[in-house]
């Protein structure tokens, strides 16, 4: 008998166990159907999904320096299906923030409280924070110095010792961009932390930035983009999924984010 022919053999019955797992199972991974049934969706020109984070909170992509405000960096496209309703057929399975267009000049999207820190936990959008604790993390914001002319918190979320904001930073004032840009304004959304140190919310140096775009100043002063937290951390498995929203109206102003100035 070969003693050498008995490991042999196990080695192969083993791969063979694998292979035919693998034409069980598949080698992809199988997406799914998202639907959003929209009210109020007749200027609406676009709607997409973007899976911004890994499951450790990191970026699945870089920034693009060269973003446009009105041509989002999205994973997935919904295809109109009438009636307000937009399909994304065949999405992978994931944490997806949504993104909608509409005219004219409008943009409205979703968010997740990615974590800053290595090892922390996520939070969603909708979690809050006490008013005073707001008050105390605006105030510090407000008297911070910036290199941007306009800073504001959009939303706040976290728990008694992590607080996590939505920012909007805004430069329109001259910049060094004037000469490939005469009147360039920069636009930039981030993720910031306050962590309870010592009886004091303390601000993390570092942040997770969401988007940052280069336009005319001009333009921008005319643009609407708001964020809902009804459209962030939309959970996708491997059942059909349907999300209902209202497009706010720009009047309403019950959104934070831009309005035209």
């Amino acid at each position: 008998m070969n003693l050498l022919a008995v490991p042999l053999r196990k080695h192969v019955l083993a791969a063979l166990l694998v292979a035919s797992a693998g034409l069980i199972h598949g080698p992809d991974v199988c997406g799914t159907t998202l639907t959003v049934e929209l009210q109020d969706a007749k200027d609406v020109t676009f709607v997409g999904a973007v899976n911004r984070w890994d499951q450790d909170g990191n970026p699945r992509r870089p920034v693009d320096p060269k973003a446009k405000i009105d041509a989002p960096d999205v994973d997935a496209i919904a295809e109109p299906a009438g009636d307000g309703r937009w399909t994304f057929s065949n999405l992978p399975p994931g944490t997806y923030d949504l993104v909608i267009l509409a005219t004219p000049r409008f943009r409205v999207e979703g968010w997740t409280y990615a974590p800053v820190l290595e090892f922390d936990p996520f939070f969603p959008a909708r979690s809050t924070v006490e008013d005073q604790t707001r008050q105390t993390i605006a105030e510090d914001i407000k008297q911070s110095p910036h290199y941007e002319n306009r800073v504001e918190p959009l939303a706040m979320g976290g728990d008694k010792r992590t607080v996590r904001v939505l920012v909007m930073l805004v430069r329109d004032k001259p910049t060094s961009y004037e000469g490939q840009m005469p009147g360039a304004a920069t636009l930039r959304h981030e993720i910031w932390q306050y962590t309870w140190h010592y009886g004091n919310w303390s601000k993390e140096k570092r942040t997770r930035v969401l988007d940052r775009i280069l336009l005319p100043r001009d333009e921008l002063r005319q643009w609407t983009w708001l964020w809902d937290p009804a459209l962030g951390g939309v959970e996708v498995k491997d059942s059909p999924v349907t999300l209902r929203y209202a497009v706010p109206a720009r009047s309403a102003r019950e959104l934070k984010g831009l309005y035209p100035y």
